[in-house]
């Protein structure tokens, strides 16, 4: 594939997961850094014609005062998780990059969010079309001057209240429609969305938010020939559980209960202190077990903020299953990983398929990327190694 210049917009662009994303992005073109955690950098995609790492010119919205550069040096002095050597060497892509972001917009986003807001340029609109037209204008402006072959947006920015759906979300005319009444109840990430589909871009969750998981989203994403994925990355415990369930039903075994807690300590871990907010992670993490194994046993998801964690999370996993004979029995893991580092290459994987799947003129829900998210859009299926298999007849066939 001949030299392309490839646009990834990030929502929350100054965030943890983004920031590291990116520092990886620059280490990866510069090749100070090798490829593990990248599943599109095993041999299976051998021959698949991904972007190159070097392609890529990124940009994005944020609602508080920093720089990528500022925000990677935050995030190692916290949770000391890079080389300072790295950083000195990628600092110029970090500092080029943050040129390219802008304010964004918290309407709808809920309190908890509104109160990371430090930066008086943050866009304070009367109505979502406001807010959508200038999100469009910042879209626009990157795309034109960048001279883009392409252009991906992605939603990596903190968790919103769970929302229920009304008729506004059910058609486009009914979304349009809302979009022009004083209405500060329709999610920013709802806006973010609509405001890439509509101009023909895809757009990708990897939060628990609502983004574009609603039937006007993709009727709008189908109608611009546009595509969406999501929701929420799948990096930890979940990750475990749809791996581990499998081997349950598979054995038949019975699991009786299933508890797990969570707690970590960066900024994510604030917002989600707030019950509101935590509610919309709970709902992700705690349906993927009975989707497995075909019944409903008991479940229990807790998720703590403990500030000294920072960006280690932490999940103890406590599982009761009965055995032959009516034994009962008990499985318990500990994971731990930085949260950064576990989604910065999920991310950048479901970036550079997602464009593939532009180029390949497909539009609507990439179910093939069920495999990467713990709610994924179009697929029921939470078996993590079923979603790989559907992951790898989509890669063969592109072959």
């Amino acid at each position: 594939m001949s030299q392309r210049r490839v646009g990834l917009w990030l929502i929350g662009a100054l965030g943890g997961v983004s920031s590291t994303a990116v520092l990886g992005l620059s280490a990866l073109s510069r090749k100070l850094t090798d490829t593990t955690s990248l599943v599109t950098a095993t041999p299976f995609f051998e021959g698949v014609e991904l972007d190159a790492f070097s392609d890529f010119v990124v940009g994005g919205h944020d609602i508080r005062r920093s720089s990528l550069l500022e925000a990677v040096r935050d995030l190692h002095q916290r949770s000391n998780v890079f080389h300072e050597a790295l950083i000195q060497a990628c600092a110029p892509d970090l500092e080029k990059w943050s040129a390219n972001v802008r304010p964004g917009t918290v309407l709808g986003a809920g309190p908890t969010i509104g109160k990371l807001v430090d930066m008086p340029e943050v866009q304070r609109v009367n109505t979502p079309r406001e807010a959508v037209e200038r999100i469009q204008a910042d879209l626009r402006e990157f795309r034109e001057r960048n001279k883009l072959d392409q252009l991906v947006v992605a939603n990596v920015s903190s968790t919103e209240p769970p929302r229920d759906l009304d008729q506004r979300y059910d058609s486009i005319a009914a979304f349009r429609a809302a979009l022009d009444a004083k209405d500060a109840t329709v999610p920013a990430s709802a806006l973010y969305a609509w405001a890439a589909l509509d101009l023909g871009v895809p757009y990708i969750n990897f939060t628990p938010s609502l983004g574009a998981s609603f039937p006007a989203a993709v009727d709008l994403a189908n109608e611009r020939k546009a595509s969406v994925s999501g929701k929420d990355g799948k990096t930890g415990e979940t990750l475990m559980k749809t791996v581990l369930a499998p081997m349950f039903a598979h054995r038949n075994f019975k699991i009786l209960s299933w508890v797990g807690h969570n707690i970590f300590g960066n900024r994510d871990g604030i917002v989600l202190d707030d019950p509101t907010n935590k509610a919309s992670k709970i709902q992700t993490k705690d349906k993927v077990i009975s989707s497995i194994v075909g019944y409903k046993p008991q479940t229990h998801v807790s998720i703590e903020y403990i500030e000294s964690l920072d960006d280690w999370k932490t999940a103890w996993d406590h599982i009761h299953f009965q055995g032959f004979l009516g034994s009962k029995m008990i499985l318990q893991f500990l994971w731990q990983g930085c949260d950064s580092l576990l989604a910065a290459p999920l991310l950048l994987d479901i970036v550079r398929l997602t464009l593939l799947s532009q180029r390949r003129k497909e539009t609507g829900v990439l179910k093939h990327l069920a495999c990467f998210f713990k709610s994924p859009m179009g697929c029921d299926e939470h078996d993590f190694f079923k979603q790989m298999e559907m992951l790898m007849e989509y890669v063969g066939a592109t072959k």
